[in-house]
Protein backbone atom coordinates (compact mmCIF):
# COMPACT_ATOMS: atom_id res chain seq x y z
CA UNK A 1 0.00 0.00 0.00
CA UNK A 2 0.47 3.41 -0.36
CA UNK A 3 2.74 4.93 2.85
CA UNK A 4 0.46 7.99 3.21
CA UNK A 5 -1.86 5.46 3.66
CA UNK A 6 -0.25 3.21 5.95
CA UNK A 7 0.15 6.75 7.84
CA UNK A 8 -3.64 7.49 7.90
CA UNK A 9 -4.56 3.81 8.95
CA UNK A 10 -1.93 4.17 11.74
CA UNK A 11 -3.70 7.62 13.02
CA UNK A 12 -6.87 6.05 12.86
CA UNK A 13 -5.22 2.74 14.59
CA UNK A 14 -4.50 5.30 17.75
CA UNK A 15 -8.21 6.13 17.77
CA UNK A 16 -7.71 10.14 16.23
CA UNK A 17 -11.24 11.65 15.13
CA UNK A 18 -9.82 15.36 14.09
CA UNK A 19 -7.11 16.51 12.62
CA UNK A 20 -6.84 20.33 12.50
CA UNK A 21 -4.83 22.43 9.92
CA UNK A 22 -2.85 24.10 6.79
CA UNK A 23 -1.85 21.39 4.17
CA UNK A 24 0.86 22.45 1.55
CA UNK A 25 2.12 20.76 -1.12
CA UNK A 26 4.14 18.58 1.03
CA UNK A 27 1.26 17.12 2.39
CA UNK A 28 -0.81 16.59 -0.59
CA UNK A 29 -0.43 12.71 -0.19
CA UNK A 30 -1.40 12.44 3.01
CA UNK A 31 -4.57 14.92 2.19
CA UNK A 32 -5.72 12.52 -0.72
CA UNK A 33 -5.27 9.51 1.52
CA UNK A 34 -7.28 11.52 4.28
CA UNK A 35 -10.22 11.75 2.23
CA UNK A 36 -11.77 8.19 2.71
CA UNK A 37 -10.68 7.94 6.29
CA UNK A 38 -12.91 7.91 9.70
CA UNK A 39 -11.12 11.07 10.57
CA UNK A 40 -12.55 14.38 10.25
CA UNK A 41 -9.92 17.05 8.78
CA UNK A 42 -10.79 20.63 10.23
CA UNK A 43 -9.00 23.40 7.54
CA UNK A 44 -8.03 26.12 9.51
CA UNK A 45 -7.35 29.69 8.98
CA UNK A 46 -3.67 30.13 11.12
CA UNK A 47 -1.18 26.84 12.03
CA UNK A 48 -1.08 28.24 15.38
CA UNK A 49 -4.92 28.31 15.77
CA UNK A 50 -4.73 24.29 14.57
CA UNK A 51 -1.77 23.88 17.45
CA UNK A 52 -4.36 25.59 19.87
CA UNK A 53 -7.16 23.69 18.69
CA UNK A 54 -5.04 19.98 18.92
CA UNK A 55 -3.68 21.12 21.60
CA UNK A 56 -7.19 21.63 23.90
CA UNK A 57 -8.64 18.56 22.12
CA UNK A 58 -5.67 16.50 24.07
CA UNK A 59 -6.50 18.47 27.33
CA UNK A 60 -10.10 17.61 27.42
CA UNK A 61 -9.78 13.93 26.69
CA UNK A 62 -6.67 12.34 27.60
CA UNK A 63 -5.85 11.23 23.77
CA UNK A 64 -3.66 12.82 21.19
CA UNK A 65 -4.83 15.70 19.44
CA UNK A 66 -3.19 15.96 16.13
CA UNK A 67 -2.49 19.04 13.89
CA UNK A 68 -0.90 19.24 10.34
CA UNK A 69 1.36 22.18 8.89
CA UNK A 70 3.35 22.07 5.38
CA UNK A 71 7.48 22.62 5.49
CA UNK A 72 9.06 25.64 6.72
CA UNK A 73 6.73 28.60 7.26
CA UNK A 74 3.93 26.10 7.83
CA UNK A 75 6.12 24.63 10.34
CA UNK A 76 7.80 27.70 12.12
CA UNK A 77 3.86 28.69 12.82
CA UNK A 78 3.54 25.93 15.07
CA UNK A 79 6.59 26.11 17.22
CA UNK A 80 4.17 28.15 19.86
CA UNK A 81 1.26 25.45 20.30
CA UNK A 82 3.74 23.37 20.37
CA UNK A 83 5.89 24.67 23.32
CA UNK A 84 2.04 25.63 24.60
CA UNK A 85 1.50 22.10 24.47
CA UNK A 86 4.56 20.55 26.07
CA UNK A 87 5.12 23.10 29.45
CA UNK A 88 0.92 22.34 29.46
CA UNK A 89 1.59 19.03 30.15
CA UNK A 90 -0.56 18.26 27.17
CA UNK A 91 -0.64 15.16 24.76
CA UNK A 92 -0.46 16.53 20.97
CA UNK A 93 1.10 15.03 17.85
CA UNK A 94 2.20 17.65 14.82
CA UNK A 95 2.83 16.22 11.24
CA UNK A 96 4.94 18.48 8.85
CA UNK A 97 5.71 18.03 5.41
CA UNK A 98 8.80 17.84 3.59
CA UNK A 99 10.60 18.57 -0.10
CA UNK A 100 11.70 15.04 -1.36
CA UNK A 101 14.78 13.76 0.56
CA UNK A 102 16.34 11.21 -1.82
CA UNK A 103 16.09 13.56 -4.75
CA UNK A 104 15.11 17.17 -5.47
CA UNK A 105 15.34 19.50 -7.99
CA UNK A 106 14.42 22.64 -5.62
CA UNK A 107 17.59 23.29 -3.92
CA UNK A 108 17.17 24.50 -0.38
CA UNK A 109 14.11 26.34 -1.40
CA UNK A 110 11.69 26.53 1.93
CA UNK A 111 13.75 23.98 3.83
CA UNK A 112 15.09 24.30 7.09
CA UNK A 113 15.77 21.97 9.48
CA UNK A 114 12.63 21.02 11.21
CA UNK A 115 12.99 18.37 13.38
CA UNK A 116 16.03 20.10 15.07
CA UNK A 117 14.22 22.77 15.64
CA UNK A 118 11.48 20.72 17.27
CA UNK A 119 13.52 18.60 19.62
CA UNK A 120 13.94 21.38 22.18
CA UNK A 121 10.40 22.41 22.98
CA UNK A 122 8.72 18.51 22.15
CA UNK A 123 9.45 14.93 23.83
CA UNK A 124 10.31 13.33 20.27
CA UNK A 125 10.90 15.06 16.72
CA UNK A 126 11.38 12.59 14.39
CA UNK A 127 11.93 12.57 9.98
CA UNK A 128 10.35 9.45 8.88
CA UNK A 129 13.10 8.35 6.26
CA UNK A 130 11.28 4.62 5.29
CA UNK A 131 8.04 4.13 4.83
CA UNK A 132 7.89 0.70 6.54
CA UNK A 133 8.97 2.45 9.62
CA UNK A 134 5.50 4.76 10.05
CA UNK A 135 3.71 2.25 11.96
CA UNK A 136 6.54 2.45 14.61
CA UNK A 137 7.32 5.82 14.66
CA UNK A 138 3.90 6.80 15.13
CA UNK A 139 3.18 4.11 17.81
CA UNK A 140 6.02 5.19 19.73
CA UNK A 141 5.39 8.95 19.57
CA UNK A 142 1.57 8.17 20.17
CA UNK A 143 2.89 6.41 23.48
CA UNK A 144 5.75 9.03 24.43
CA UNK A 145 2.73 11.90 24.08
CA UNK A 146 0.65 10.67 26.72
CA UNK A 147 3.22 9.08 29.16
CA UNK A 148 3.37 11.32 31.99
CA UNK A 149 4.60 13.95 31.79
CA UNK A 150 2.43 14.31 28.37
CA UNK A 151 3.40 16.86 26.20
CA UNK A 152 3.98 17.50 22.12
CA UNK A 153 5.05 15.14 19.70
CA UNK A 154 6.52 16.02 16.16
CA UNK A 155 6.77 13.59 12.82
CA UNK A 156 8.09 14.96 9.43
CA UNK A 157 6.85 12.95 6.70
CA UNK A 158 8.95 13.93 2.86
CA UNK A 159 6.40 13.71 0.18
CA UNK A 160 8.84 11.16 -1.73
CA UNK A 161 8.39 9.20 1.23
CA UNK A 162 4.84 9.69 1.70
CA UNK A 163 4.76 7.77 -2.14
CA UNK A 164 6.42 5.17 -1.32
CA UNK A 165 5.08 1.82 -1.75
CA UNK A 166 5.30 -0.09 1.77
CA UNK A 167 3.84 -3.39 3.50
CA UNK A 168 1.19 -2.58 5.46
CA UNK A 169 1.56 -3.10 9.51
CA UNK A 170 -0.14 -1.86 12.49
CA UNK A 171 1.06 -2.20 16.24
CA UNK A 172 -1.75 -2.74 19.06
CA UNK A 173 -2.65 0.52 21.46
CA UNK A 174 -1.83 -1.12 25.16
CA UNK A 175 -2.60 0.80 27.79
CA UNK A 176 0.52 1.81 30.15
CA UNK A 177 -0.03 1.50 33.90
CA UNK A 178 1.94 3.56 36.68
CA UNK A 179 3.06 1.99 39.91
CA UNK A 180 2.38 2.76 43.03
CA UNK A 181 4.51 4.07 45.75
CA UNK A 182 6.17 2.12 48.42
CA UNK A 183 4.49 1.34 51.71
CA UNK A 184 7.92 3.30 53.37
CA UNK A 185 7.07 6.41 51.43
CA UNK A 186 3.33 6.24 52.44
CA UNK A 187 4.43 5.79 56.21
CA UNK A 188 6.64 8.57 55.52
CA UNK A 189 3.87 10.64 54.16
CA UNK A 190 1.59 9.23 57.43
CA UNK A 191 4.41 10.42 59.70
CA UNK A 192 4.32 13.99 58.18
CA UNK A 193 0.59 14.16 58.49
CA UNK A 194 0.03 13.14 62.19
CA UNK A 195 3.15 15.38 63.35
CA UNK A 196 1.89 18.76 61.64
CA UNK A 197 -0.74 20.90 63.43
CA UNK A 198 -1.76 23.11 60.67
CA UNK A 199 -1.81 20.75 57.41
CA UNK A 200 -3.32 22.08 54.29
CA UNK A 201 -3.94 20.59 50.56
CA UNK A 202 -2.46 21.60 47.24
CA UNK A 203 -4.15 20.98 43.59
CA UNK A 204 -2.22 21.38 40.68
CA UNK A 205 -2.56 20.74 36.91
CA UNK A 206 -1.25 16.83 37.16
CA UNK A 207 -4.13 16.12 39.43
CA UNK A 208 -6.54 17.84 36.33
CA UNK A 209 -4.64 15.66 33.77
CA UNK A 210 -5.62 12.26 34.99
CA UNK A 211 -9.29 13.33 36.51
CA UNK A 212 -8.13 12.19 39.99
CA UNK A 213 -11.26 13.94 41.16
CA UNK A 214 -12.90 11.95 43.02
CA UNK A 215 -9.90 10.06 44.96
CA UNK A 216 -9.04 13.41 45.89
CA UNK A 217 -12.45 14.34 47.09
CA UNK A 218 -12.48 11.18 49.37
CA UNK A 219 -9.25 12.34 51.11
CA UNK A 220 -10.26 16.01 51.71
CA UNK A 221 -14.10 14.89 53.10
CA UNK A 222 -12.75 11.82 55.57
CA UNK A 223 -9.73 14.31 56.92
CA UNK A 224 -11.13 17.70 56.63
CA UNK A 225 -7.94 19.16 55.64
CA UNK A 226 -8.72 22.62 53.85
CA UNK A 227 -7.50 22.62 50.01
CA UNK A 228 -6.23 25.08 47.32
CA UNK A 229 -5.69 25.03 44.06
CA UNK A 230 -3.08 26.41 41.33
CA UNK A 231 -4.67 27.80 38.26
CA UNK A 232 -4.45 25.02 36.52
CA UNK A 233 -5.67 22.34 38.80
CA UNK A 234 -8.92 24.32 38.85
CA UNK A 235 -12.22 22.50 39.49
CA UNK A 236 -10.31 18.73 40.31
CA UNK A 237 -12.27 19.25 43.30
CA UNK A 238 -15.24 21.43 43.73
CA UNK A 239 -14.51 25.14 44.69
CA UNK A 240 -17.85 25.40 46.03
CA UNK A 241 -16.69 22.71 48.23
CA UNK A 242 -16.78 24.21 52.07
CA UNK A 243 -13.29 23.56 52.22
CA UNK A 244 -11.75 25.10 49.53
CA UNK A 245 -9.90 28.57 50.55
CA UNK A 246 -8.94 29.47 46.92
CA UNK A 247 -6.85 29.55 44.50
CA UNK A 248 -3.58 30.87 43.80
CA UNK A 249 -3.43 33.28 40.93
CA UNK A 250 -0.20 35.19 42.15
CA UNK A 251 2.76 33.53 43.86
CA UNK A 252 2.97 35.38 47.51
CA UNK A 253 0.96 38.30 49.05
CA UNK A 254 -2.86 37.42 48.21
CA UNK A 255 -5.33 36.65 51.17
CA UNK A 256 -4.76 33.36 50.85
CA UNK A 257 -0.98 33.08 51.43
CA UNK A 258 -1.97 34.38 55.06
CA UNK A 259 -3.29 30.65 55.51
CA UNK A 260 -0.19 28.96 53.35
CA UNK A 261 2.33 30.98 55.42
CA UNK A 262 0.98 29.95 58.75
CA UNK A 263 0.64 25.95 57.26
CA UNK A 264 3.39 23.48 58.52
CA UNK A 265 2.39 21.25 56.03
CA UNK A 266 1.16 21.02 52.39
CA UNK A 267 0.20 18.33 50.84
CA UNK A 268 1.20 18.77 46.97
CA UNK A 269 -0.67 16.98 44.52
CA UNK A 270 -0.01 17.27 41.24
CA UNK A 271 2.13 20.10 40.96
CA UNK A 272 5.08 20.77 38.94
CA UNK A 273 7.20 23.78 38.48
CA UNK A 274 6.89 24.54 35.16
CA UNK A 275 3.23 26.43 36.38
CA UNK A 276 3.78 30.24 38.33
CA UNK A 277 4.60 29.17 41.83
CA UNK A 278 1.83 29.00 43.55
CA UNK A 279 3.77 29.90 46.47
CA UNK A 280 7.55 29.84 47.50
CA UNK A 281 9.44 27.64 49.91
CA UNK A 282 11.95 29.06 52.23
CA UNK A 283 14.31 27.40 54.40
CA UNK A 284 12.99 26.20 57.82
CA UNK A 285 9.63 26.97 56.65
CA UNK A 286 6.41 24.54 55.78
CA UNK A 287 7.64 21.44 54.76
CA UNK A 288 6.16 20.33 51.40
CA UNK A 289 5.08 16.43 50.43
CA UNK A 290 5.03 15.98 46.82
CA UNK A 291 2.46 13.76 45.36
CA UNK A 292 2.70 13.52 41.40
CA UNK A 293 3.37 10.53 38.96
CA UNK A 294 7.40 11.33 38.81
CA UNK A 295 9.38 12.89 42.04
CA UNK A 296 9.73 16.14 42.25
CA UNK A 297 12.33 18.75 40.37
CA UNK A 298 14.11 21.02 42.57
CA UNK A 299 14.73 24.42 42.45
CA UNK A 300 15.13 27.57 44.42
CA UNK A 301 11.37 27.62 45.28
CA UNK A 302 10.54 24.18 45.58
CA UNK A 303 12.28 21.61 47.16
CA UNK A 304 10.11 19.11 48.90
CA UNK A 305 11.00 17.03 52.15
CA UNK A 306 8.94 13.98 50.73
CA UNK A 307 8.04 12.38 47.37
CA UNK A 308 5.33 9.82 46.94
CA UNK A 309 5.75 8.65 43.42
CA UNK A 310 3.50 6.42 41.32
CA UNK A 311 -0.16 7.03 40.38
CA UNK A 312 -1.63 10.04 42.47
CA UNK A 313 -5.26 8.22 42.41
CA UNK A 314 -4.44 4.94 44.20
CA UNK A 315 -1.42 6.64 46.09
CA UNK A 316 -4.24 8.99 47.18
CA UNK A 317 -6.61 5.99 47.84
CA UNK A 318 -3.79 4.16 50.18
CA UNK A 319 -3.25 7.16 52.24
CA UNK A 320 -6.86 8.05 52.46
CA UNK A 321 -7.09 4.43 53.82
CA UNK A 322 -4.07 4.82 55.76
CA UNK A 323 -5.00 8.08 57.49
CA UNK A 324 -7.04 9.23 60.70
CA UNK A 325 -8.47 12.82 61.42
CA UNK A 326 -6.25 14.34 64.25
CA UNK A 327 -7.66 16.20 67.19
CA UNK A 328 -4.90 18.19 67.22
CA UNK A 329 -5.17 19.43 63.84
CA UNK A 330 -6.32 23.04 63.88
CA UNK A 331 -7.78 24.34 60.92
CA UNK A 332 -9.69 27.73 62.75
CA UNK A 333 -7.12 30.28 61.15
CA UNK A 334 -7.52 28.84 57.71
CA UNK A 335 -11.73 29.32 57.55
CA UNK A 336 -11.40 32.95 59.16
CA UNK A 337 -9.05 33.49 56.43
CA UNK A 338 -11.23 32.11 54.18
CA UNK A 339 -13.50 34.11 55.10
CA UNK A 340 -11.57 37.03 54.92
CA UNK A 341 -10.67 36.11 50.94
CA UNK A 342 -14.21 35.64 50.24
CA UNK A 343 -15.31 39.29 51.55
CA UNK A 344 -12.42 40.66 48.96
CA UNK A 345 -13.40 38.86 46.33
CA UNK A 346 -16.64 39.34 46.49
CA UNK A 347 -16.51 43.24 46.74
CA UNK A 348 -16.83 44.36 43.17
CA UNK A 349 -19.34 41.90 41.98
CA UNK A 350 -21.79 44.12 41.43
CA UNK A 351 -20.22 47.04 41.16
CA UNK A 352 -22.12 49.41 38.23
CA UNK A 353 -19.54 51.47 36.96
CA UNK A 354 -19.05 51.02 33.23
CA UNK A 355 -16.54 50.52 31.26
CA UNK A 356 -16.89 47.29 33.56
CA UNK A 357 -14.65 45.91 36.31
CA UNK A 358 -13.23 42.11 35.31
CA UNK A 359 -14.48 41.43 38.90
CA UNK A 360 -18.19 42.39 37.62
CA UNK A 361 -18.11 40.50 33.94
CA UNK A 362 -16.51 37.32 35.68
CA UNK A 363 -19.40 37.46 38.09
CA UNK A 364 -21.98 37.66 35.26
CA UNK A 365 -20.30 34.78 33.09
CA UNK A 366 -20.44 32.62 35.83
CA UNK A 367 -23.95 33.29 36.43
CA UNK A 368 -24.90 32.30 33.11
CA UNK A 369 -23.13 29.30 32.70
CA UNK A 370 -24.32 26.11 34.14
CA UNK A 371 -21.46 24.10 36.33
CA UNK A 372 -20.57 22.41 33.00
CA UNK A 373 -20.11 25.42 30.87
CA UNK A 374 -16.70 25.67 29.71
CA UNK A 375 -14.68 29.05 29.96
CA UNK A 376 -11.41 29.18 27.88
CA UNK A 377 -9.28 32.48 28.54
CA UNK A 378 -6.84 34.14 26.33
CA UNK A 379 -3.83 35.41 28.37
CA UNK A 380 -3.98 38.65 29.98
CA UNK A 381 -4.09 40.43 33.30
CA UNK A 382 -8.22 39.35 33.57
CA UNK A 383 -6.77 35.42 34.00
CA UNK A 384 -5.57 36.28 37.50
CA UNK A 385 -8.73 38.08 38.04
CA UNK A 386 -10.54 34.83 36.67
CA UNK A 387 -7.81 32.67 38.45
CA UNK A 388 -8.89 33.98 41.88
CA UNK A 389 -12.59 34.97 41.51
CA UNK A 390 -13.99 32.55 39.28
CA UNK A 391 -15.21 29.22 40.59
CA UNK A 392 -15.24 26.03 39.11
CA UNK A 393 -17.99 23.10 39.42
CA UNK A 394 -15.99 20.71 37.70
CA UNK A 395 -12.62 20.01 36.20
CA UNK A 396 -12.00 21.39 32.86
CA UNK A 397 -14.28 24.25 33.03
CA UNK A 398 -11.99 26.89 33.40
CA UNK A 399 -9.48 26.14 30.59
CA UNK A 400 -6.34 28.87 31.08
CA UNK A 401 -2.51 28.53 30.46
CA UNK A 402 -0.34 29.03 33.41
CA UNK A 403 2.54 27.41 32.01
CA UNK A 404 3.59 29.28 28.37
CA UNK A 405 0.83 31.83 29.02
CA UNK A 406 0.84 32.53 25.57
CA UNK A 407 -1.75 34.77 23.82
CA UNK A 408 -3.66 34.07 20.80
CA UNK A 409 -4.75 30.82 22.16
CA UNK A 410 -8.64 31.61 23.64
CA UNK A 411 -10.84 31.61 20.33
CA UNK A 412 -8.93 28.34 19.37
CA UNK A 413 -9.58 26.72 22.69
CA UNK A 414 -13.50 27.39 22.84
CA UNK A 415 -13.46 25.79 19.37
CA UNK A 416 -12.16 22.69 20.46
CA UNK A 417 -13.81 22.76 23.68
CA UNK A 418 -16.90 23.21 21.53
CA UNK A 419 -16.15 20.29 19.12
CA UNK A 420 -15.23 18.07 22.14
CA UNK A 421 -18.03 18.73 23.67
CA UNK A 422 -21.08 20.09 21.28
CA UNK A 423 -23.76 19.97 23.82
CA UNK A 424 -22.01 22.14 26.26
CA UNK A 425 -22.20 25.94 26.76
CA UNK A 426 -18.74 27.46 25.75
CA UNK A 427 -17.86 31.06 26.38
CA UNK A 428 -14.41 32.48 25.44
CA UNK A 429 -12.79 35.17 27.38
CA UNK A 430 -9.79 37.39 25.21
CA UNK A 431 -8.08 40.44 25.65
CA UNK A 432 -8.42 42.88 22.73
CA UNK A 433 -4.68 42.32 22.34
CA UNK A 434 -4.64 38.28 22.35
CA UNK A 435 -7.97 38.21 20.13
CA UNK A 436 -6.42 40.05 17.05
CA UNK A 437 -3.41 37.65 17.02
CA UNK A 438 -5.61 35.01 16.01
CA UNK A 439 -8.79 36.61 15.17
CA UNK A 440 -9.13 34.92 11.62
CA UNK A 441 -10.40 31.91 13.59
CA UNK A 442 -13.61 33.46 13.71
CA UNK A 443 -14.26 32.77 9.82
CA UNK A 444 -13.55 28.94 10.84
CA UNK A 445 -15.72 28.71 13.81
CA UNK A 446 -19.02 30.06 11.44
CA UNK A 447 -17.97 27.80 9.05
CA UNK A 448 -18.00 24.78 11.78
CA UNK A 449 -21.36 26.02 12.35
CA UNK A 450 -20.27 26.38 16.00
CA UNK A 451 -22.46 27.58 19.00
CA UNK A 452 -20.04 29.81 20.50
CA UNK A 453 -19.83 32.88 22.39
CA UNK A 454 -16.43 34.95 22.40
CA UNK A 455 -15.80 38.18 24.68
CA UNK A 456 -13.52 40.76 24.09
CA UNK A 457 -12.54 43.00 27.10
CA UNK A 458 -11.22 45.71 25.16
CA UNK A 459 -8.72 48.34 26.78
CA UNK A 460 -6.94 49.70 23.69
CA UNK A 461 -3.85 48.39 25.15
CA UNK A 462 -1.28 45.66 26.12
CA UNK A 463 -3.16 45.15 29.61
CA UNK A 464 -1.08 43.25 31.40
CA UNK A 465 2.27 45.03 30.15
CA UNK A 466 0.72 48.09 31.65
CA UNK A 467 0.06 46.83 34.89
CA UNK A 468 3.53 45.77 35.36
CA UNK A 469 4.48 48.51 34.18
CA UNK A 470 2.59 50.77 36.41
CA UNK A 471 3.81 48.59 39.13
CA UNK A 472 7.89 48.86 38.57
CA UNK A 473 6.85 52.49 38.96
CA UNK A 474 7.50 53.30 34.76
CA UNK A 475 5.12 56.03 32.57
CA UNK A 476 2.68 54.49 30.40
CA UNK A 477 4.42 53.85 27.16
CA UNK A 478 4.26 51.85 24.05
CA UNK A 479 1.15 49.87 25.10
CA UNK A 480 -1.61 51.39 23.37
CA UNK A 481 -3.01 50.77 20.31
CA UNK A 482 -6.35 50.94 18.17
CA UNK A 483 -8.88 48.59 17.46
CA UNK A 484 -11.11 47.38 14.82
CA UNK A 485 -14.84 47.98 15.04
CA UNK A 486 -14.97 44.51 16.31
CA UNK A 487 -18.61 44.39 15.55
CA UNK A 488 -18.71 45.00 11.78
CA UNK A 489 -15.58 42.44 12.09
CA UNK A 490 -17.67 39.80 13.60
CA UNK A 491 -20.62 40.41 11.35
CA UNK A 492 -18.28 40.48 8.13
CA UNK A 493 -17.32 36.85 9.22
CA UNK A 494 -21.04 35.70 9.18
CA UNK A 495 -21.25 36.24 13.44
CA UNK A 496 -23.58 38.42 15.37
CA UNK A 497 -21.80 41.10 17.06
CA UNK A 498 -22.84 43.77 20.06
CA UNK A 499 -21.14 46.53 22.02
CA UNK A 500 -23.27 46.80 25.24
CA UNK A 501 -23.43 50.52 26.67
CA UNK A 502 -24.04 49.14 30.40
CA UNK A 503 -23.41 46.53 33.26
CA UNK A 504 -26.70 45.72 32.99
CA UNK A 505 -26.97 45.99 29.25
CA UNK A 506 -23.59 43.38 29.16
CA UNK A 507 -26.03 40.91 31.36
CA UNK A 508 -28.81 40.62 29.12
CA UNK A 509 -26.98 40.23 26.01
CA UNK A 510 -24.94 37.63 27.49
CA UNK A 511 -28.33 35.55 29.05
CA UNK A 512 -29.72 35.86 25.45
CA UNK A 513 -26.85 34.71 23.60
CA UNK A 514 -25.61 31.81 25.45
CA UNK A 515 -28.64 30.05 24.23
CA UNK A 516 -28.47 31.00 20.77
CA UNK A 517 -27.05 29.20 17.34
CA UNK A 518 -24.43 30.56 15.50
CA UNK A 519 -20.95 32.61 16.75
CA UNK A 520 -21.46 35.65 19.24
CA UNK A 521 -18.76 38.08 19.62
CA UNK A 522 -19.97 41.02 22.34
CA UNK A 523 -17.09 43.90 22.72
CA UNK A 524 -16.73 44.74 26.14
CA UNK A 525 -15.23 47.95 27.25
CA UNK A 526 -13.31 46.83 30.30
CA UNK A 527 -11.54 49.14 32.96
CA UNK A 528 -8.37 48.27 34.73
CA UNK A 529 -8.17 51.02 37.04
CA UNK A 530 -8.50 48.96 40.06
CA UNK A 531 -5.29 46.05 39.13
CA UNK A 532 -2.86 48.11 40.16
CA UNK A 533 -4.60 49.32 43.72
CA UNK A 534 -5.77 45.96 44.46
CA UNK A 535 -3.03 43.50 43.29
CA UNK A 536 -0.08 45.55 43.66
CA UNK A 537 -0.81 47.99 46.56
CA UNK A 538 -3.75 46.36 49.00
CA UNK A 539 -2.46 43.23 48.69
CA UNK A 540 0.83 43.60 49.09
CA UNK A 541 0.31 45.80 52.38
CA UNK A 542 -2.52 43.58 53.91
CA UNK A 543 -2.30 42.77 57.50
CA UNK A 544 -3.14 39.12 57.69
CA UNK A 545 -5.23 37.71 60.47
CA UNK A 546 -3.80 37.21 64.14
Amino acid sequence: MKASDLFIKALENEGVEYIFGIPGEENLDLLNSLQDSSIQFILTRHEQGAGFMAATYGRLTGKVGVCMATLGPGATNLVTPAAYANLGGIPMLMITGQKPIKKSKQGRFQIIDVVHMMEPITKCSKQVVNGNNIAAVLRQSFKLAVQERPGAVHIELPEDIAREEVDEQLFPVRKTYYPIARNESLQNALKMLYEAKMPLVLIGAGANRRCIGSAMKEFIDKLGIPFFMTQMGKGVVSEFHPLYLGTAALSENDYLHCAIDRADLIINVGHDIIEKPPFIMRQGGTKVIHINFSPSSVDDTYFPQLDVTGDVARNLNSLTQLTQKQEHWDFTYFMRIKDQSQAHIVKYFKDERFPILPQRALKDIRDVLPKDGILTLDNGIYKIWFARNYKCYLPHTLLLDNALATMGAGLASAMAAKIVHPDKKVIAVCGDGGFMMNAQELETAVRLELDLVVIILNDSAYGMIKWKQEGMGFDHFGLDFKNPDFVQYAKAYGAMGYRPTSCDEFGSILNDVIDRKGVHLIDLAVDYSLNHAILNELLKNKTCLT
